[in-house]
C-alpha cells in the first residue's frame, strides 16, 4: 500500500481484521486490484480529504494541552500545538505522555530531545520553563517539522540533524530519548546528563541502564517511560 499510495492511505480497525483504504482515482483503483485481486470501490461523499484529521484528538498532560492546530485549547491550559505533518511525534501515543508526566516532576533546566520527531517534547518542556532547549534527530524532515512547531508556539530551541550513536551531543541536566529501547541502550551511555526520560518501547523491557540508576517507571497501555540517574 505504501509503495501504490505513497501519499497515504486509512486503516480501519474491523472484527476479523484490518481494512486499508485508498482514496484515488479510477487509475488508483485499477493498480490496488492488479496488486491485491480482491478489492472493492465505491464512491465517497465531499469532503473526504479532510476525514485524516478526525484521526486526531487533543491530549490533556497535568496543564498541559497538545493539539492540532485546528482545534482549540481549553481556557487556562497551556498550550502546545502541533502540525502532525509527515513528523512522528503528535503527542497523542502513549509514549509522548508517560515522558511528559516524568518531565513535570523534574526542576527546570537544560534539556536534550533526542530524536525530537516533530519537536512535541521538546517545545512542551520549553514551555514548562525548562532551558535552553536543545532538540536534535538524524532525520532533516523532522529537525525542518520542529523548527516550524517552535516557531509557531513562540518557543526558542537550538535544533539541529544529529546522529545520537556518533555526534557530539550537549551537556543537559534532562535528556529524554523517546525512541526504540536498541537506541537507547546505545546513545544513554555517551550522553552527559544528570537525569535522563527514556520510552519508546514494551513494559516488557528491562529497567537496567548502563551508567545509570534506574528511579522510577510509569506505563500505559502496554507502554513504558522510565527515569534514570547518572
Amino acid at each position: 500500500m505504501i509503495e501504490l499510495f505513497p501519499e497515504g492511505f486509512e486503516e480501519i480497525e474491523r472484527a476479523d481484521g484490518v481494512e486499508l483504504v485508498a482514496y484515488t482515482d479510477p487509475g488508483g483503483e485499477e493498480r490496488m486490484w492488479r496488486a491485491f485481486g480482491d478489492t472493492s470501490g465505491r464512491d465517497v461523499a465531499e469532503g473526504w480529504e479532510e476525514r485524516w484529521r478526525e484521526f486526531h484528538r487533543p491530549i490533556r498532560v497535568g496543564d498541559v494541552w497538545i493539539g492540532q492546530p485546528w482545534q482549540a485549547p481549553p481556557r487556562g491550559a497551556i498550550p502546545v500545538v502541533i502540525d502532525p505533518g509527515r513528523a512522528f511525534g503528535t503527542g497523542a501515543h502513549p509514549t509522548t505522555r508517560l515522558c511528559l508526566e516524568l518531565l513535570a516532576q523534574l526542576p527546570g533546566g537544560s534539556t536534550l530531545d533526542v530524536g525530537c520527531g516533530s519537536g512535541v517534547l521538546a517545545i512542551t518542556a520549553a514551555k514548562l520553563g525548562f532551558g535552553p532547549v536543545t532538540a536534535v534527530d538524524i532525520d532533516e524532515r523532522a529537525v525542518e517539522m520542529t523548527r516550524r512547531n517552535a516557531d509557531a508556539n513562540g518557543v526558542s530551541l537550538s535544533v539541529h540533524a544529529a546522529d545520537a550513536l556518533v555526534s557530539d551531543l550537549p551537556d543537559a541536566d534532562v535528556a529524554i530519548m523517546n525512541v526504540t529501547r536498541d537506541v537507547v541502550e546505545a546513545s544513554a551511555p555517551r550522553l552527559r546528563c544528570r537525569n535522563l526520560i527514556a520510552s519508546g518501547y514494551v513494559i516488557a523491557e528491562p529497567t537496567a541502564l548502563t551508567g545509570y540508576r534506574h528511579v522510577k517507571r510509569r506505563a500505559e497501555s502496554g507502554w513504558a517511560a522510565d527515569l534514570f540517574a547518572r
